[in-house]
């Protein structure tokens, strides 16, 4: 069976970090779609760059439709966003108590945090969020795997992130063998 990841896009997202990973997931052979938090349409990102939603969240939601992953990208003001939503709170502690996995990126783990999820779990972000990170043992390691949490640092290690999420979702041989194609170096 596919496996299917879903990644919340809010206005003020991190376009490298949005876009990186779902690619990364789709060469990974993962069925992934991105869900505008805020509705269907088009999406102005930090730097300016507009990304179009598969389609809202509510409506990736209908129907109590289940995701492996969901995946929120950084950006500050996309952060934010996704802290401030009741709707991605509900979703991330569905996600959490069914033990499926939750990844968040850059200043995305601060919606975690506000959202109350993995608490006491060791995490990473980026380096200016730490200080918000209260409640959590905090890594400095480029992507932090602790449980069904996956956190990563910024837009420079989100090919590293999609490519966690795939070595978890599908295995390691298939995400060993997207590095090659994709010409990445990794430290």
């Amino acid at each position: 069976m596919t496996k299917t990841a879903l990644i919340l896009l809010a206005g003020g997202a991190e376009e490298m970090e949005t876009v990186i990973t779902a690619d990364v997931l789709v060469r990974g052979g993962v069925n992934v779609t991105i869900a505008g938090v805020d509705g269907a349409s088009e999406v102005k990102c930090s730097r300016g760059v507009h990304i179009k939603p598969d389609k809202s969240l509510s409506e990736a939601r209908a129907n109590n439709a289940v995701y492996d992953a969901v995946i929120l990208p950084g950006g500050g003001e996309g952060a934010k966003r996704l802290s401030e939503s009741v709707e991605v709170g509900q979703l991330l502690k569905e996600q959490e108590s069914s033990g499926r996995i939750i990844a968040a990126i850059c200043a995305a783990p601060t919606a975690l945090a506000a959202h109350g999820i993995g608490k006491g779990r060791r995490v990473t972000s980026y380096p200016t969020f730490r200080d918000k990170m209260n409640g959590y043992t905090y890594s400095e390691d480029r992507v932090v795997v602790d449980g069904n949490v996956v956190t990563s640092r910024g837009p420079g290690t989100a090919a590293e992130f999609g490519l966690k999420l795939v070595e978890l979702l599908i295995n390691r041989e298939t995400s060993d063998k997207l590095i090659e194609p994709m010409l990445l170096y990794l430290p």
